[in-house]
């Protein structure tokens, strides 16, 4: 994880949910010390704790809280990562990469922008117990293992045309694209739990709409003047989508339209729409001509994280590792 997205995620975490007063209470009384060495360089256990935090706390607000058992094979998968990155950054102060400054300031602005307010950003860094130069060392720690895997790794690998032909030839199921449309929607909202009267004044106005398109009226200046939808700045236009996509009564809608057909009043539990489709694309096999980039790029990801893994194998072995925890 890039380090920008990594402190981001760890002060929105703490500035948005409730501190656990177990997991605070005891975080605070193991702060002190470290959890593992590597060549000479500690990880504090205030860092680890954080981590070990930032994670359990997230699978208790998906609704998949960590027992304690679970919490020590991810306290040991977490501290293995701290490790890892620990190498990779001393292996790129060994190497000499340099991150300019105007890098971290870009990434820390970033940051503070996704925050209301200056107040908000400082709460967050507190409740983390960090500083502002604490995040801008993270953040230049993130950026120089970024340039040493690019200089060291990635820079390295190239996907040939053999490569990413044979993957596309023995792979055919991935590249089956399903018959799409392409349509633009009017809605006028209806509450699935709306009474008679606010049912009729909805479909009073949509069929108010649906004259005025039979009048010849554009489509999406109706669409932008009287959507309720989320596109209706757009027009209404929803781009292509497949079957499985929408709810049932409005697909099977839009897959029965012919192009620049509109339908007639359709209800959904979202409320009454207006369809129009644009255009129609059948199901098909997209060519290794169309793939292509997208393709080598997949093939480079993946041989990247292989590359990488074993990057990380020739570091440790020269390496002086000791766990505290």
């Amino acid at each position: 994880m890039k380090a920008t997205r990594l402190i981001l995620l760890l002060l929105l975490t703490w500035a948005t949910a409730g501190v656990n007063p177990l997991l605070a209470a005891d975080a605070e009384k193991n702060a002190e010390g470290k959890v593992a060495t590597v060549n000479g360089i500690d990880i504090s256990r205030k860092d680890y704790n954080r981590e070990v935090k930032l994670y359990s706390d997230r699978m208790a607000r998906s609704g998949q809280p960590l027992n304690e058992q679970q919490t020590k094979v991810i306290g040991d998968q977490i501290l293995d990562r701290m490790i890892e990155t620990e190498l990779l950054y001393q292996e790129s102060r060994k190497q000499g990469v340099q991150i300019e400054s105007t890098a971290v300031d870009a990434q820390f602005s970033e940051i503070k922008q996704r925050f209301a307010s200056e107040e908000e950003f400082s709460k967050a860094v507190d409740q983390m117990e960090m500083t502002e130069a604490g995040i801008r060392a993270q953040i230049e720690k993130g950026l120089a293992i970024n340039e040493l895997v690019k200089i060291r790794v990635a820079d390295n690998i190239q996907i040939t045309e053999e490569e990413s032909r044979s993957f596309y030839d023995t792979h055919p199921e991935l590249f089956k694209q399903p018959e799409q449309v392409k349509a633009s929607h009017i809605l006028i909202k209806v509450e699935p739990d709306a009474d008679a009267v606010k049912k009729t004044a909805a479909g009073e106005k949509i069929e108010k709409i649906q004259a005025r398109l039979k009048k010849g009226e554009d489509f999406a200046a109706l669409a932008r003047e009287n959507s309720e939808g989320p596109s209706a700045s757009k027009g209404g236009d929803l781009g292509y989508f497949k079957r499985g996509s929408m709810v049932k009564p409005f697909e099977d809608a839009a897959f029965a339209l012919e192009i620049n057909q509109v339908s007639e009043v359709v209800e959904t539990v979202f409320g009454y729409h207006l369809i129009k489709v644009f255009d129609k694309k059948p199901e098909q096999t997209l060519t290794y001509a169309e793939v292509k980039g997208d393709l080598q790029e997949h093939l480079k990801q993946q041989r990247l994280k292989l590359e990488v893994d074993t990057y990380l194998d020739s570091l440790k072995e020269k390496a002086t590792i000791k766990k505290s925890i």
